[in-house]
């Protein structure tokens, strides 16, 4: 009854869910967790957002505030060194791809700068699915498996890149 009411007067007030010692508490775990201090304040607010989505789904307040955000700071950490590893092994990849493609400099046609401007002009998103699928030759299901986001979203991706990297390459008159 007692948190009842606490939510009702916290949900009426539109105050803040986590109280100063609180935010402490999650920066703390956070920083230990070796979320990098540019990233603190982002996960701060991933925190409450949390806490304010339990809330808006009409779920019971935790028992102990403190220690759930506590715990959902420490999940946040694995899962931003989770994230930081996907991007080193993409970024490996990469590279090991561009070692051996075209080491004596070929590339210097007409048509690969045009394809090379074209997909530097691409949203980071875009690009990232069309360089994997078509100069590292992988499956939209491993694509999807590494970047953590659904097979239709891959292909959707890809579809508008390849329109955008199209019709850039008409424009420029080089196909």
């Amino acid at each position: 009854m007692l948190r009842r009411k606490a939510r009702r007067a916290q949900e009426d007030d539109h105050t803040d869910p986590l109280d100063a010692a609180q935010e402490r508490r999650v920066r703390a775990v956070l920083a230990l967790g070796g979320v990098p201090q540019a990233d603190l304040l982002d996960g701060v607010q991933q925190v409450r957002l949390r806490l304010l989505e339990r809330a808006a789904s009409g779920r019971e307040a935790p028992r102990d505030v403190s220690a759930w955000a506590a715990v959902v700071a420490s999940n946040l950490a694995m899962d931003w060194h989770r994230a930081k590893k996907r991007q080193e092994r993409l970024g490996e990849r990469l590279a090991s791809l561009r070692q051996t493609e075209h080491p004596s400099g070929e590339d210097t046609s007409l048509l690969s700068l045009a394809v090379t401007r074209g997909l530097d002009e691409l949203p980071d998103a875009q690009r990232q699915v069309l360089v994997l699928r078509f100069y590292g030759d992988l499956p939209v299901r491993d694509i999807a498996e590494e970047l953590g986001i659904p097979e239709g979203t891959v292909k959707s991706r890809l579809h508008t890149a390849v329109r955008a990297l199209r019709a850039r390459l008409h424009e420029d008159e080089v196909v």
